[in-house]
């Protein structure tokens, strides 16, 4: 078993540092290609500290490889210092994973809209690091009942980081159109966090198929990395500069549009009754257009002026239907807003592309009931007053 081992651990090592290697060229190369864009949306910065973490995160991968190599070469895999170094790894990988997941556009909401939800997780990786660490410190086994106590922690965060994962690359991949990838991803993941079941419940030990499990799992998810990073950079290929997006509120309810790379060229859209959708899109274009940095964007959420992240999916959604556009210059989320993270979402026009009627403006300045946007029009440098 020794021989299916070390071939484990050399494999194991050697694709991820191949991915590790992989997934680094392709950050570089989105840094290259798209750096006026990601200069201007601090939305795709997520993106490329995503991918940052991830390649950390099999980097930790080659370093658990060489270390089990080595471990198995001298033959002190079973030492109580060999089992804390696997789990301090373990835990490590689960940080960069976790890290990562802060930056990925379809995680649970909870992770990036606020420093609280982030924190919280932060909190149970260094508890579970305490709890190993003082499991090591400790001579006896812990094991009952075919269970490995000292090993219970950092499974408890393996499975808290899967199920993260498993939302975050299903939602990611359904919404980029590949419906099949998104199965298979949470599979894989399922799989990877099944093949640490062993090193807690012990009656599960079957080195080859432990072995087996782990290097299909990790292969998979490697390769479900790299189609998440070409995405990605499908996405920065796709996504309108500022710089060519016009868009002038005419009337109530009644917009004109210019987007060329979406084959949009002033065409005009009637919302009709769907003035919800109306009044958010203009709020984003007044705050844009004549507020102060730091309040151009507007919180969507629980705590914000819009209360649900539906009302911007359905902006997009009425749009694409008025203008019948076609799956592949469908409007994204992206295209139009730029998320600047704890909920905050701004206009991607520049002030100077956004027209918005006189009358209009005084008249919904006049029915406004937030005071606030009176205020940015009084204060504006561009002179406007009521």
């Amino acid at each position: 078993m020794t021989d299916v081992a070390q071939f484990h651990n050399l494999s194991h090592l050697f694709i991820s540092l191949i991915g590790a290697i992989v997934l680094l060229a392709i950050y570089r190369n989105i840094r290259k290609r798209f750096g006026s864009l990601l200069a201007e949306d601090e939305s795709q910065k997520r993106v490329d500290r995503g991918l940052i973490y991830l390649s950390l995160a099999m980097l930790v991968w080659v370093v658990s490889g060489f270390d089990s190599y080595l471990a198995y070469h001298f033959n002190f895999q079973t030492s109580p210092i060999q089992v804390l170094i696997i789990s301090l790894l373990s835990i490590a990988n689960n940080f960069f994973l976790l890290l990562a997941l802060f930056y990925f556009q379809y995680a649970p909401s909870f992770i990036y809209e606020s420093k609280k939800g982030g924190r919280v997780i932060l909190s149970i990786i260094i508890l579970v690091t305490l709890l190993t660490l003082g499991a090591a410190l400790v001579d006896k086994p812990m094991i009952y009942f075919g269970l490995s106590l000292k090993a219970l922690p950092d499974l408890l965060l393996s499975a808290l980081i899967s199920f993260l994962l498993i939302i975050s690359l299903y939602r990611t991949f359904l919404h980029r159109g590949l419906p099949v990838v998104a199965v298979i991803s949470s599979i894989v993941v399922m799989l990877m966090l099944a093949s640490q079941l062993p090193e807690v419940f012990l009656f599960l030990k079957n080195d080859f198929a432990v072995y087996l499990l782990k290097i299909v799992s990790k292969t998979s998810l490697i390769f479900i990395f790299l189609v998440l990073a070409t995405t990605w950079v499908i996405q920065l290929a796709n996504t309108p500069r500022p710089t060519e997006m016009r868009i002038h509120f005419l009337d109530w309810s009644l917009i004109k549009l210019t987007i060329p790379s979406k084959n949009i060229v002033d065409q005009t859209v009637d919302f009709s009754s769907k003035t919800t959708q109306f009044s958010n899109l203009l709020k984003f274009a007044i705050r844009r257009k004549y507020g102060a940095a730091e309040m151009q964007a507007m919180v969507v959420g629980a705590a914000g002026e819009i209360k649900n992240q539906t009302y911007l999916t359905r902006i997009l959604e009425n749009l694409n239907e008025i203008l019948n556009q076609s799956p592949e210059n469908a409007l994204e989320r992206k295209d139009l807003f730029t998320f600047l993270g704890e909920g905050k979402y701004r206009i991607r026009m520049l002030p100077q592309d956004i027209f918005i009627d006189d009358a209009l403006l005084s008249e919904f300045t006049a029915n406004a009931k937030n005071p606030q946007y009176q205020s940015i029009l009084d204060q504006t440098s561009s002179g406007y007053k009521k």
